[in-house]
């Protein structure tokens, strides 16, 4: 089964939405900004975004830990 690439996409911005909040909160307790907080979530949004895209097509090319359904053969 091979993926393509806008499943890629789409689950990227998906996860980074999830993930710059969480970076944005967490900025925001330990720096106690918010407008800083909000600028380390914009900056590692877009950094990350295309590190995990790349990390994805790279996934998607390896089989480790795929298991190919073999089609049964019947005979009559």
């Amino acid at each position: 089964m091979v993926e393509k690439s806008s499943r890629s996409i789409v689950k990227t911005i998906s996860w980074r939405m999830l993930g710059t909040t969480d970076t944005i909160l967490i900025s925001w307790v330990v720096v106690g900004n918010l407008n800083f907080a909000v600028t380390i979530g914009g900056i590692e949004l877009f950094t990350k975004m295309i590190l995990y895209y790349f990390h994805e097509r790279a996934w998607n090319k390896s089989d480790f830990g795929r298991v190919k359904k073999i089609p049964i053969e019947y005979e009559i």
